[in-house]
This record gives structure tokens, C-alpha cells and sequence, in this order.
């Protein structure tokens, strides 16, 4: 039977249907009203199910909502476990209607493949938050993160690959990680036998390497004392907005409300772009003085590269003062609290298993010797270490479901359709500890990496903590080298110790970026042979 017959049927049916229970009304017939009026009802069902089979594709499974609001109301606020507890029941691939927006979570490797590489073009773009469009709008969406897939997108990649964080780049501005790196063991040393907060500690140290990558700062001129007080105003603005940004926010879930911002989280944002945006602004002027001054010197930070580039000719997609700006907001904010947060965890999971401990700080003592300070050039050395940070990032991917993609038209992912428009989770979290892919998948074991089968590549879709395909993070290898340096440097120049009034604990706390619910209070005591590899 074609749709149009079953069309003149149904009408037919609910016409009779109609004519019997107008007819057991006349005959006050209870019974018969009560009955024809279930079949009406019946009929009208069948009707409206079967027009919308016909007229939506087949979703994936999941669980039932409520009107308007759909799932939200049932919503964890760990969304990497909930997603993962949900994908048990109904499988790899599952939805939940989170307000007017459908939400599609991938919990498997081969599903994960189908979305990031076998389809990687359809769902290169990104669902972009309420609380981001501030941002998007007033640099026109250049960033490396929310830009749609296209010639400027790739071009933006190809300048921060090439000309901020290739290898040569990273080495250009190695003085500048080391000075940072210094003075956080000068800053701890002086608080030996202290608790130290090291979740923060941490944050302000990689927010110092990172924008003194950026823009130098610290050199001793007056340019330089310049740079690093905005650099200071530049540290709070950053704490703030990584807080707006891991906010829930009504508006990502009823799109229309957008513009009434009911939370004045977008308000908010707004405030604290302007600041961002005054900021740069200053850094830029004060660095274009400086490169005025010092004509024909090599550049010593990516900042004074960008500048060149924005004065070069590329009649295809010319890099502007937006695209610079954007780029920077990118570095910053995409590498501070990941970097920070994952450091911090590798030395709570260290702590909590000394005998991993022991094995990295002896591998540290026979690569660098306790009569001498770490340098990066001894980081390809520490075979144990690098396999820590591997588990670190299979146990607490600082991103535990991605940057959520957003497929540009219908997909048919594992047997079901993920309509244009969705928000798509890679749950990489629920992935990395399944126990049909992992052996003792919760136990932290760094061993398990020393066989050199996993990278960061995103190749093998049972290990990708920084993503795959065409939106993999952009900022591996200066995540790489920060989290190596910093963390060595840690466990090379102390021990640490719980306070004696502490309980030691692992939980999470779900966010923009996976953190430890409670931050990492730890007592360090000195390794060093001589006192004077602190000063």
C-alpha cells in the first residue's frame, strides 16, 4: 500500500470513527461512546506516528522527556559518567532531547571513527554556545575553535601549526618557559614545609608560559613591565571567563530565549570581552613600539610573528587584526586551565600510587642526576614519565566528551540518522575506561604505554584524548612539552606529602575542563642536592 492509499484509509477510518461515536452519543450508549472514543484516539496515534516515520528519520534510542523540556530536567551534572551509565542502557550511539536542541552521544570506537574520520567533513563544524557568540561575533567567528569548516579555517590552522607551534617555534621561545618554570620553583621552595595549593599554583604558572610565549613580558625594559602588568589584569579577566563558559545556560537549550538572556551569563561575557579586548589591544601597541625600536632583530615570541604576518599580501584569505586577536584568545584560554587541571591530576594519581611515583622520580635521577636542574632537553629521555602522562590523559581526558561537533546535513551514523543541527558528544571519557577495550580499565597503570602503541595522532579511535580528524586540538605539541616540563620539574626538585589533616580523594567535577572536586593541597619538601638549584 503506497503512502497515498494509506492516507485515503486512515481518512476513511477516522471518518467512520467519527459517525459511530457522534451516533452512540444520540444513543446515550455509555459503553459504545466510551469505546469509539478510545478507537478514535487509537487511529489518531497510528496516523501521527506514521507521518512522523515518514517525514523524520530514524533517530537513535533514548530515553523519554518531558514536553518542552525534553531530558533536561533529568540531567547529572557529571555529564561524562550520566552519558556513560545512559550508553549501558541504550547502547553506543543514544539521544536525549535537551530542550528545543537534540543531543546525540557516541560511546564506542568504531562510532567514533564514523563521526570524526569516515565522515569528518559533515561534522567539522561546531555547535557554538550562547555564551561564545559574544566572542564570535566581535572577532567574526576567526578562531580556531568555533570558525566553520572552510578556507579560513584552514588557513588559521595552517598559521598557528606552522608559525606558532611547530617545532622550531616552540624552541624559539624556550627561554621564556624556562624563566616561568624557574620562578615556580623558586615560589614553592620558599613555602617548603607549607601546604601548597597546587591546582593554583599550577594555573598561574602555565598562564605565565603561555602568555609569555605569546607576547615576552619580564625582559626588564619599560615595555616589558608594561606587558607584564596587563599580564596580571590578563590572568584574572581569563579565571573569570572560563568560569562564565562552564556555566549551564539556558539559551544553548531554547535557542529563541538567546536573546533575553534570562541568566545574564551573556551580559556578562560581554563585560569581560571588552576588558579582554582593551587588553590586547594595549599588549599590541606596546609590542608594535618595541618592534619599532628593535628593527631587524629576530622575533622573540609569537606575537611579534603574528604582526609580521598581518603585514604580509594573501589575496585568498588575508590574516587580519581579528584572526590575530582570536588566535591569542585561543592560546590562552584553550591551554590554561587543560594543561593545568592535567599536570594537577598526574600528581594526585602519583601521589596516590607511590610505587609509580618511586619509578619516575628514579628514572628522573639517572637521566638528570639530584646535582642538577631539569632542562627540556631531557624530556625525550623519560620514557616512564611520558607513558604517565598517557594514562593521566586516559584516566582524565582534560576534555572528557570534546568539543561537541555539529553535523552541517543528516548523517547516518550506526544504522540511524543524526539530523543537520545536532549537538554531537564524543563521550572519550566513557571510551578510555571500557572494560572491554582496557585491562583493569580504573586502575592507574602508566606501564600499559611503554609499548609505544598509542600517540596522540587520533588514529586509534580506542586512545584520543585530544581528538581526531580535522578538529583535533591544534595545541598538542605545546601541551605536550608544557606537561613534561612542569610535571618533571616537579617531581625532580621535591617530594610531596599530604597535610596530616587531609583525606585523600579522586572524585571529578564535570566542566568546561575535567578538575579534581577538591583542589591538590600538598606539603613539598626539597630533592636537590644543593640549595643553591632553587635560587
Amino acid at each position: 500500500m503506497n503512502f497515498t492509499n494509506l492516507t485515503e484509509s486512515l481518512t476513511s477510518s477516522l471518518s467512520q470513527a467519527w459517525s459511530w461515536w457522534s451516533e452512540g452519543l444520540n444513543q446515550k450508549d455509555e459503553w459504545a461512546r466510551t469505546a469509539l472514543t478510545v478507537s478514535s484516539l487509537a487511529l489518531l496515534i497510528l496516523w501521527f506516528t506514521w507521518i512522523n516515520h515518514l517525514y523524520n528519520p530514524r533517530l537513535p534510542p533514548g530515553p523519554l522527556g518531558l514536553p518542552i523540556v525534553g531530558n533536561l530536567p533529568f540531567l547529572d551534572p557529571d555529564l561524562h559518567t550520566y552519558f556513560a551509565r545512559l550508553a549501558k542502557t541504550y547502547g553506543p550511539i543514544f539521544k536525549l532531547q535537551l530542550g528545543t536542541k537534540l543531543g546525540v552521544v557516541v560511546t564506542s570506537p568504531s562510532l567514533a571513527k564514523q563521526v570524526l574520520k569516515d565522515h569528518d567533513t559533515t561534522f567539522a563544524n561546531r555547535d557554538i554556545p550562547a555564551v561564545a557568540t559574544t566572542m564570535v561575533i566581535e572577532y567574526g567567528g576567526s578562531d580556531i575553535v568555533w570558525t566553520p569548516y572552510g578556507p579560513e579555517w584552514r588557513m588559521l590552522r595552517k598559521v598557528c601549526v606552522r608559525e606558532m607551534l611547530s617545532n622550531a617555534s616552540m624552541d624559539a621561545v624556550h627561554s621564556l618557559r624556562k624563566r616561568e618554570v624557574e620562578r615556580m620553583v623558586r615560589e614553592i621552595h620558599e613555602k617548603v614545609g607549607s601546604p601548597v595549593n597546587l591546582g593554583e599554583q599550577l594555573f598561574l604558572t602555565i598562564l605565565n608560559i603561555i602568555t609569555s610565549m605569546l607576547w615576552g613580558g619580564g625582559g626588564g625594559g619599560h615595555e616589558d613591565e608594561r606587558i607584564t602588568s596587563l599580564g596580571t589584569e590578563f590572568r584574572e579577566v581569563v579565571g573569570e571567563i572560563t568560569v562564565l563558559l562552564g556555566k549551564p545556560n539556558l539559551s544553548d537549550f531554547f535557542p529563541r530565549l538567546a536573546r533575553f538572556d534570562l541568566q545574564g551569563i551573556q551580559r556578562g561575557m560581554r563585560v569581560l570581552f571588552l576588558k579582554f579586548d582593551r587588553i590586547f589591544d594595549a599588549i599590541i601597541e606596546e609590542r608594535l613600539k618595541l618592534m619599532e625600536n628593535e628593527k631587524g632583530k629576530e622575533s622573540k615570541d609569537f606575537l611579534q610573528v603574528l604582526l609580521r604576518l598581518r603585514e604580509e599580501e594573501d589575496a585568498k584569505t588575508p590574516f587580519t587584526a581579528k584572526h590575530l586577536k582570536a588566535l591569542l584568545m585561543d592560546m590562552v584560554v584553550g591551554g590554561s586551565d587543560t594543561t593545568s587541571n592535567t599536570v594537577e591530576w598526574a600528581i594526585a594519581e602519583l601521589m596516590n600510587n607511590r610505587e609509580a611515583m618511586r619509578k619516575a622520580q628514579e628514572e628522573l635521577e639517572v637521566v638528570v642526576g639530584l646535582d642538577s636542574k631539569l632542562e627540556e632537553s631531557h624530556l625525550p629521555k623519560l620514557h616512564y614519565l611520558q607513558a604517565v602522562m598517557k594514562e593521566v590523559l586516559r584516566l582524565h581526558p582534560s576534555l572528557p566528551l570534546l568539543v561537541p561537533h555539529c553535523p552541517s546535513s543528516a548523517c547516518d551514523i550506526g544504522g540511524y540518522t543524526v539530523p543537520k543541527g545536532a549537538r554531537v558528544f564524543i563521550n572519550v571519557w566513557g571510551i578510555h575506561r571500557d572494560p572491554s577495550l582496557w585491562d583493569n580499565p580504573l586502575e592507574f597503570n602508566p606501564e600499559r604505554f611503554l609499548n609505544g602503541k598509542w600517540d596522540f595522532s587520533g588514529n586509534d579511535f580506542n586512545y584520543f584524548p585530544f581528538g581526531s580528524g580535522r578538529r583535533i586540538c591544534a595545541g598538542i605539541p605545546m601541551a605536550e612539552r608544557m606537561f613534561m616540563y612542569e610535571l618533571a620539574t616537579l617531581l625532580h626538585s621535591f617530594d610531596w606529602e599530604l597535610p596530616s589533616d587531609s583525606k585523600f580523594d579522586l572524585k571529578e567535577k564535570f566542566g568546561i575542563v575535567l578538575k579534581k572536586a577538591m583542589p591538590m593541597i600538598a606539603i613539598p619538601s626539597p630533592r636537590l642536592s644543593c640549595p643553591t638549584l632553587y635560587t
